[in-house]
């Protein structure tokens, strides 16, 4: 795929870019929670607002999409998020800017639930994994770019330039894309399933809820208010002429192993977004601007993956290239585990390189995976489902490796362990656990399927 064909997906892959670039974000913490006169745990909030938001409307807005055009729901999504990224330049409070956070995750699943739709739309079958691996390759760029993009926009104009330079790439993507083709409807426009929506939302924002606050009481209702919403949107899709997403798909065989296993290997990968920066600062002692770099070069082998990925899926199969980049995810994390004081440089490059290309592999041939499997005028909804599982590996990671990290880590220093052995051990057995995990899935990816 080269030339006219990438300009095709051009609309879709700089509109696309705005979301994954959201990684500028962390970056401009610090100025944030000075701004506001903050206790830093609870800038937490600015991304629980923006996740809890997006990953509860991702499937439902997928729908929205088979039904009523992907690229007329793309477009608006664009023309939201542009609003909502100036309107958290302007924020006079606190509350204001977390309620401009959950605008702002509105959008974000606008274009997430109809972006991997429209770059498979805009080629024949045949070239769906080349199509999807440049959508992948943009999602690994912008992930990228982000951190190193923050810092220098932070230091030149204060933390609300992490939310503005993204308004001229969404309202560009906007202009470009008036000359996405509008999907071919034959027979008459299928429901959408308002109350069904309605109980899929709540399921999925009291379940991330739930792992966030775990293991809090307040986790224990959630948990209980997850599974009453669950039961619910089941009985409703049983009942619908038309669900938001056809739960029978999850009884063929695989189907349900090969979702569950992208939530773990995106729970297990998610470690080194999360902990490695920690150890580049107290241990390595970097700058932020070097520790920036040295983070990006695991989304940079991410990127490289879900290049490759792409041809690699056409000519070797979808299921060989999730083992191999399971193998390789577990590859990188193990070898992350036991950094220490003085690990050589070219080392960390290598184990993030590594760890992030296995990603970018598996993550590829997933959505791939997914895609093949449910039907073209569904396509909307597997995108999104692809993005709703990967919430929960985030999330999950977020909250639980974290609250491993600082369990152990309190439990050493408490003993008496000096500060930097204490991290290190805590930081290692997290990255022990994070490593073995794809391997734990490789039984998941390689059973049988229909």
């Amino acid at each position: 795929m080269a030339g006219p064909g990438l300009l095709r997906l051009a609309p879709v892959a700089l509109g696309t870019l705005i979301v994954p670039l959201d990684s500028a974000v962390n970056v401009a913490f610090p100025a944030m929670v000075a701004a506001f006169g903050l206790a830093v745990p609870e800038i937490q909030w600015v991304v629980i607002c923006y996740v809890l938001t997006y990953g509860s409307l991702m499937l439902a807005v997928g729908r929205l999409g088979d039904i009523f055009g992907h690229a007329r729901v793309f477009r608006f999504g664009l023309a939201w998020s542009a609003v909502s990224y100036l309107l958290l330049t302007v924020v006079p409070d606190y509350g204001a800017l977390l309620a401009s956070r959950v605008l702002q995750g509105v959008g974000a699943a606008l274009v997430l639930g109809c972006g991997p739709a429209l770059a498979t739309a805009l080629f024949p079958e045949a070239m769906r994994a080349r199509a999807l691996a440049v959508y992948a390759a943009t999602v690994a760029a912008g992930a990228t770019i982000g951190p190193l993009a923050g810092g220098v926009l932070v230091e030149a104009f204060g933390w609300q330039a992490v939310y503005w330079f993204r308004a001229p790439f969404a309202l560009a993507a906007l202009l470009l894309s008036a000359h996405l083709p509008a999907a071919p409807r034959n027979g008459p426009r299928e429901p959408f399933d308002a109350p069904g929506a309605v109980l899929l939302i709540a399921t999925v924002a009291t379940i991330l809820l739930a792992v966030n606050r775990a293991p809090s009481a307040v986790a224990l209702l959630l948990a209980v208010a997850a599974v009453a919403s669950a039961a619910g949107f089941v009985w409703r899709s049983r009942h619908a002429p038309r669900p938001i997403i056809d739960l029978s798909l999850f009884r063929r065989p695989g189907f349900a192993a090969l979702n569950l296993s992208n939530a773990v290997v995106t729970f297990a990968g998610f470690a080194v977004m999360l902990l490695v920066p920690f150890y580049l600062a107290r241990i390595a002692g970097l700058e932020a601007g070097v520790l920036g770099l040295v983070l990006a070069t695991s989304p940079a082998g991410g990127m490289l993956g879900s290049w490759l990925g792409g041809k690699a899926v056409m000519r070797f199969g979808s299921r060989a290239v999730l083992v191999a980049g399971a193998v390789l995810n577990a590859a990188g994390l193990l070898c992350i585990a036991p950094w220490c004081i003085g690990t050589a440089m070219p080392w960390l490059v290598a184990a993030l390189a590594v760890q992030g290309m296995g990603l970018g592999l598996f993550t590829l041939a997933y959505t791939d995976q997914v895609t093949a499997t449910m039907r073209r005028e569904d396509r909307g909804v597997a995108g999104s489902l692809t993005m709703l599982t990967r919430t929960f590996g985030v999330v999950g990671a977020a909250s639980l490796l974290t609250l491993m990290l600082g369990a152990t880590e309190a439990t050493l220093l408490a003993q008496g362990r000096p500060p930097a052995e204490a991290f290190l051990t805590a930081f290692g057995r997290a990255f022990l656990l994070a490593g073995a995990l794809p391997l734990l899935a490789l039984p998941l990816l390689l059973r049988r399927r229909g």
